[in-house]
């Protein structure tokens, strides 16, 4: 699942027009990196989410790329509004299956791998979700997460003795994070229920259910004109 449903209001007035995962970065969509990514990885279906302009991401993509059926979950003709992460991911859990990849439609991470050994190997586990995280950007300097010697994620606090990490918004997951005692919106979120993702996982972490790992390739959070336009700038 590419998650593109979220305003851009950070970056106001270049999604006043146009949504933010189709923002050019190095004469592409912003969301078609992940996409050809999951694409080279052997994925062969994609589930999108749209919401603020979001007649435009299939006018743009269609049905297909390349190889990749692509189906959306349209929360904004559905709802007139995004319903954040964790809304957006069970609205869209009856076009997913049990075990599933979700990256971010506005985050750079060109270096980033999605492969089925990683998918296979979290399926085999216990696990209701496996996150990757970053070295902290300047704008969220006190990180997200933690990692245990035994590779589980920590929902430790900000300034613990644990060295704190941002998450890049890349993780697979199991359906069963999305249900109680985790989540208590129903089944194919019917009423268009907001619900950010953190909580979740929190939740999770502290069960010891959420396992994670660094990622040390190229990351951008395209949150602002300013880093877009850096990001553009950069070979």
């Amino acid at each position: 699942m590419v998650l593109a449903a979220g305003r851009g209001e950070r970056m106001r007035p270049l999604t006043d027009t146009c949504p933010k995962p189709l923002l050019p970065v190095h004469g592409k969509p912003l969301m078609q990196w992940p996409m050809e990514a999951l694409a080279a990885g052997g994925f062969t279906r994609l589930v999108v989410n749209t919401a603020w302009l979001g007649e435009q991401i299939p006018a743009r993509f269609g049905n297909r790329h390349g190889d990749m059926a692509i189906a959306y979950s349209e929360e904004g003709r559905d709802f007139g509004d995004a319903l954040e992460t964790a809304g957006g991911i069970v609205r869209a859990l009856p076009l997913l299956e049990d075990v599933f990849w979700v990256a971010a439609g506005d985050v750079f991470a060109p270096d980033f791998r999605f492969t089925q050994d990683a998918a296979d190997r979290f399926a085999a586990g216990g696990a209701l979700a496996h996150l990757w995280l970053v070295p902290n950007p300047p704008h969220n300097p006190k990180g997200d997460f933690g990692i245990g010697p035994d590779g589980r994620a920590l929902n430790a606090p900000a300034g613990a003795d644990v060295p704190r990490f941002t998450f890049s918004t890349i993780g697979l997951y199991r359906s069963a994070l999305f249900a109680p005692p985790y989540c208590d919106i129903a089944p194919g979120n019917p009423q268009g229920v907001k619900a950010p993702l953190a909580p979740l996982l929190r939740a999770a972490m502290d069960n010891g259910l959420v396992s994670a790992e660094l990622y040390a390739g190229r990351w951008t959070d395209v949150g602002t004109p300013e880093r877009l336009a850096q990001l553009n700038a950069t070979p």
